[in-house]
């Protein structure tokens, strides 16, 4: 029991060097991004969403894979909040460019890339990754490897540049390289009685799979320029309103 005990020990110390590291390999003028979510950067080791890797993003459905490219451009707006540059790389662009601007992002802050191929999409993405002057690069793409996406977060690991994959309509959840693993949903919006429009932007947001930190499951609404958490009495409140107009 104490050699076990002793193993033990060492997988944790170890655990805490590779997390410094990684830490410690990140420039000194790339700052932590705030979310305004604390309850989702408790996942992260050290509390912080992290930037300079790749997430990688999953859905199915049309609805989904709608609800997770809102949700990127959520992050997308906090990314480039005050400066920079996104490539947005795909095979299938679903992202209709002026709405970006509901998440605080100029459209032409985004450069838009179309390829036919995926071949061809991985390969820009991968370059573009490697470029350091960019703050984010979106890559839509239905499949990726592990040989791939381990690739890819060499690339980011040099040039500290954050990578937002989004698999829609992926046909399995194979093991990838990325950092993150993200299930993002649509949930029904919901406006106060006498106030016009259609409510802010909300999504299911499951974290499925986080290097050295802990899953978990979110209900995130996008107001201000800034992501909010739901209530469990507006989320109530807001299912109540949808039954009636069903």
């Amino acid at each position: 029991m104490d050699l076990l005990d002793a193993k033990m020990d060492i997988i944790r110390q170890l655990q805490k060097e590779v997390i410094s590291l990684q830490s410690a390999s990140r420039p000194s003028d790339i700052r932590p991004v705030d979310t305004g979510l604390s309850s989702i950067e408790k996942a992260f080791p050290g509390h912080v969403f992290p930037t300079g890797v790749v997430h990688e993003f999953i859905s199915r459905a049309s609805e989904d894979s709608a609800a997770t490219n809102g949700f990127i451009a959520g992050l997308l707006g906090l990314l480039m909040r005050k400066s920079g540059v996104c490539l947005w790389i795909s095979t299938g662009r679903t992202i209709f460019p002026p709405a970006l601007k509901v998440f605080g992002i100029e459209p032409d802050r985004v450069i838009f890339i179309d390829l036919n191929r995926q071949k061809e999409a991985l390969w820009a993405i991968e370059e573009a990754l490697k470029c350091n002057v960019l703050v984010a690069v979106v890559g839509e793409l239905r499949e990726l490897g592990f040989t791939e996406s381990r690739r890819l977060q060499l690339a980011v690991e040099l040039s500290h540049v954050t990578g937002l994959i989004h698999r829609y309509s992926a046909k399995s959840e194979n093991t990838v390289a990325c950092v993150t693993r993200w299930k993002i949903g649509p949930l029904p919006s919901f406006m106060e009685e006498g106030m016009p429009g259609i409510g802010y932007p909300r999504w299911n947001v499951q974290l499925v799979k986080v290097r050295n930190g802990r899953p978990g499951t979110w209900q995130i609404e996008w107001v201000a320029n800034s992501f909010r958490q739901v209530t469990k009495q507006t989320l109530s409140i807001s299912q109540i309103h949808t039954s009636k107009a069903g």
